[in-house]
């Protein structure tokens, strides 16, 4: 089955969980920006957990299904609609929805978050690359021909049996309507869209370089509010916020970076590693934050406001855990399997 593209948003591109294993060549690991939403929109039909989704920023595109397809969204609430058989539906947020032939899906405002997750049932049809389904732009490579969507592009779908219960609840439609344009049956999870805090808490845990910088500098960071600056993306988000002085200068031999690292170049103003960040990096590291504030990281855009809070790795890999615990708990309920 195949979906147009009938307008292409403003950054909207075929992500996975990211391209391991490559990293000792200089080929960034790159992937979602927010993996957590990335799995349950797969969970929530039945797709592995690496099946490729369309990951779209702050504005989405216009997409026709060819064929009827069952669809989730999850993340950021962009205000997605279904247009089909004459009339619009709002599309439900976090659930598994039918989506009928002919039907047009299209994005509104930015109510919350910055990045929705768009899964389709048996995953996108797209060729691996060092085996990832990625797109990596800077590169040109990876997803649909390493770039964003473009207007008239063909999305493939690998083709599933539609074995879809009957819905719990029939769409706000004409009776003389036919066919309907999307059908919601009864799913045990539904998983809201995110939400983001005015001045939004992240959690970090002290870096490889955490003494380079002085006692004032580590009590700003923990202490001062930061915002996203405008030069931000996929690679990384430069903050705006009081400068980080060094308690003494060090030579550092560049070694690996991880996704949030938060490294401070000499101006220092930090700057948070996101997805397509480099595979190598010499400035000095203060802190990391924690992997399970990544996805709200990803939800956040310029000029946001944050607060980070200090917590020992320990703590870190607790709520790491517990989060993952969630996660089995949805793909269990679901009837799904992870990897």
């Amino acid at each position: 089955m195949t979906i147009t593209v009938l307008k292409p948003g403003a950054l909207s591109q075929l992500q996975d969980l990211g391209r391991y294993g490559y990293q000792r060549f200089g080929v960034v690991v790159g992937g979602v920006m927010d993996e957590w939403s990335h799995r349950l929109a797969n969970a929530l039909l039945g797709n592995d957990e690496d099946d490729a989704t369309l990951e779209i920023t702050l504005t989405g595109p216009s997409l026709r299904f060819d064929q009827a397809a069952t669809i989730a969204i999850c993340g950021a609430d962009l205000s997605p609609r279904v247009d089909g058989a004459g009339l619009t539906h709002g599309l439900p947020h976090g659930r598994p929805v039918r989506i009928e032939a002919g039907s047009q899906l299209r994005f509104g405002a930015r109510a919350s978050g910055a990045r929705a997750y768009l899964a389709v049932a048996g995953g996108f049809d797209v060729t691996l690359v060092m085996g990832s389904r990625s797109t990596y732009a800077r590169g040109g490579f990876g997803g649909l021909d390493g770039r964003s969507l473009r207007k008239d592009d063909v999305l493939a779908v690998r083709q599933v049996a539609l074995a879809i219960p009957p819905p719990d609840a029939p769409p706000a439609a004409s009776p003389a309507a036919s066919p309907v344009a999307l059908s919601i049956p009864p799913s045990p999870i539904i998983v809201p869209p995110v939400r983001i805090d005015p001045v939004q808490p992240i959690r970090i845990i002290a870096g490889r370089h955490w003494d380079v910088f002085t006692p004032q500098a580590r009590r700003l960071l923990l202490e001062a509010e930061f915002t996203i600056g405008a030069a931000s993306d996929r690679m990384g988000y430069r903050l705006q916020g009081p400068v980080l002085a060094r308690a003494r200068q060090v030579e550092l031999i560049s070694e690996a970076v991880t996704a949030g690292t938060i490294q401070v170049p000499p101006d220092g103003l930090p700057i948070v590693l996101m997805a397509d960040r480099q595979t190598t990096g010499g400035y000095p590291k203060i802190a990391n934050v924690a992997s399970a504030d990544l996805r709200v990281m990803a939800q956040m855009t310029a000029p946001q406001a944050l607060r980070f809070v200090l917590i020992s790795l320990a703590d870190a890999q607790r709520i790491y855990l517990a989060r993952e615990r969630e996660y089995s708990h949805v793909r269990q309920v679901l009837g799904g399997q992870s990897k």
